[in-house]
């Protein structure tokens, strides 16, 4: 929805917080604003227009002297309005606007009573807070400069060059200059020894119907990513029915290097089953390598999924943005909650499969999160992930782990997914979409992607750049050609410390080959255990 920088404290220049809030002036096309307060603390905004798309510009004002920035989607703003602050009267129609009103309310304590996507800061003089959602879903950075202002940011990119230190805000926390952070999400799931609930697939659909149903939240144009993989096309499945249900046709959009891609052939088939007005984008490695740049500076990360998947993405994301839509469904998350990961068919114990899925849960604002939502909003477009509803989560992940262990399942990895939404009588999807194999999605686009890639990547970096990683780069050393070729242009854009630090290595787990591609698993119909094995992935 769109990029905040916040300033907390006296004497920064506002023109050149105004300056720095526009180096993410992608994330909000549409509007932007600054606010000073009397104290002399700063907050911008880069507005994404979605819902109220008259009178929602921020910052926005609170009934008194608060003010706030809030990048993401509250669903259930109505029902807040409607009940705990129908004493509240509102400046806008803006679902951004019942975060002032509940800190007025509620002083601190109100992160849990807010159901959406969302980083946000409410500054009320001396005072203030800044949150974030409980999974990650929108980005948020936090740092301190050498005279001790405090800054929150969107992106990284506002903040990387002004403060001594900066990190992540972590997700499911708030954070106030009196308590310091505060973990305010504690979901049952989080223990592996509450995966105790019985299995239910119509509990399981319905809530996944729910979660998508509330994400069609918006005044602006909206479509859905359709990879052909199992996850991305339920979503668009039941986006599909709930449009056609107001007489609505849904545009979707796939991306591979052909028509022949794994993702775009699965793609057709499910575009053509559900009746969606489907876009299907082609690109070359040559046009995708000339990406990679742009895409790490957009996506403040050198891990090597990332970047392999982020560049299909921002190609598609680009095209979605060129036919006028804003806001886009996408399938994050459900591998993580089920255990999709080929690797997890190795998984020593149930107990510790849980726990994976349970850590992949949290650690997904490290990668897929940060990949999908940068990506998207380069192009003034907004990812919304169904999976991650906390409603969906606590069902989801506390089904018994025997339950959802591929082993138990003749080997197919999500089955009680596919089988919640394997229903005959009223088909979501075509079976052979229902059931496809896992495809990573930078192998999905085109198993020479990745392939080229690697070998584009080697023949950028010499035998004795690669010898001296280490010392070049003594955090995370990269030990691959193709990790040094992307750590040295995240190093050009992002040279400090604590900008390597925010990075978080995603690799499979219980296998030899490291290499995150899912073809790296012997039991990738295609496998290549070959791919990248020279070196552990970072």
């Amino acid at each position: 929805m769109s990029g905040l920088l916040a300033v907390i404290g006296k004497g920064k220049d506002p023109q050149l917080v105004k300056e720095l809030s526009k180096r993410m002036s992608h994330r909000g096309p549409d509007e932007n604003d600054l606010h000073i307060m009397e104290n002399g603390s700063i907050i911008c905004h880069e507005s994404l227009s979605i819902v109220d798309l008259q009178t929602g510009k921020q910052p926005i004002q609170g009934t008194n002297k608060a003010w706030m920035v809030h990048d993401g989607e509250i669903y259930n703003y109505q029902e807040l309005k409607n009940t705990v602050l129908k004493e509240h009267t509102f400046r806008t129609k803006s679902d951004s606007e019942v975060i002032v009103h509940l800190y007025e309310e509620f002083g601190y304590n109100f992160c849990n009573m807010l159901d959406g996507d969302f980083a946000f800061v409410v500054i009320d003089g001396d005072d203030y807070i800044a949150g974030r959602d409980p999974i990650g879903v929108k980005p948020l950075y936090y740092g301190l400069d050498e005279r001790g202002r405090i800054y929150f940011s969107s992106e990284m990119k506002s903040i990387a060059d002004q403060c001594k230190s900066f990190s992540t805000f972590p997700p499911g926390h708030y954070y106030t200059g009196k308590t310091g952070f505060v973990k305010y999400y504690r979901p049952e799931y989080e223990d592996h020894l509450n995966a105790v609930e019985s299995l239910d697939l119509d509990l399981i659909r319905e809530t996944l119907v729910e979660a998508t149903r509330k994400r069609l939240m918006s005044e602006a144009p909206l479509g859905v990513l359709l990879s052909g993989g199992l996850d991305s096309s339920l979503t668009s499945s039941i986006a599909a029915r709930l449009f056609a249900e107001k007489g609505k046709k849904l545009p979707s959009f796939s991306i591979g290097l052909d028509s022949d891609s794994p993702d775009n052939i699965a793609a057709r088939k499910a575009a053509a089953f559900l009746g969606t007005e489907h876009h299907e984008i082609h690109f070359s490695v040559a046009e995708g390598v000339e990406m990679i740049e742009k895409v790490i500076y957009h996506i403040e990360t050198y891990d090597i999924i990332s970047v392999r998947a982020g560049v299909p993405m921002y190609l598609l994301s680009t095209a979605i943005s060129e036919k006028g839509i804003k806001v886009i469904l996408s399938g994050e998350g459900a591998d993580e909650i089920f255990g999709g990961h080929l690797y997890f068919r190795n998984a020593p114990s149930t107990e510790e499969f849980q726990d994976e899925t349970i850590e992949r849960v949290q650690k997904l604002f490290t990668a897929d999160l940060l990949r999908a939502d940068k990506t998207t909003m380069a192009t003034g477009v907004e990812a919304r992930i169904p999976f991650l509803d906390t409603a969906f989560l606590d069902v989801a992940i506390r089904i018994k782990t025997e339950e959802k262990q591929p082993k138990t399942h003749d080997g197919i990895e999500k089955y009680i997914l596919r089988k919640a939404f394997d229903t005959p009588e009223n088909p979501y999807l075509p079976t052979e979409v229902l059931w496809r194999q896992k495809e990573q999605f930078s192998d999905g686009v085109g198993y020479n992607w990745v392939d080229e890639l690697i070998e584009y990547c080697a023949t950028q970096v010499s035998d004795e750049q690669l010898a001296g990683a280490a010392a070049e780069f003594p955090y995370n050393s990269p030990t691959t050609k193709e990790a040094y070729f992307y750590r040295s242009i995240f190093h050009k854009y992002y040279p400090q410390v604590s900008a390597a630090q925010t990075v978080r290595k995603w690799i499979p787990k219980w296998q030899d080959n490291q290499d995150p591609s899912g073809r790296a698993n012997s039991a990738h119909v295609k496998a290549d255990t070959e791919i990248s094995k020279s070196g552990v992935v970072i």
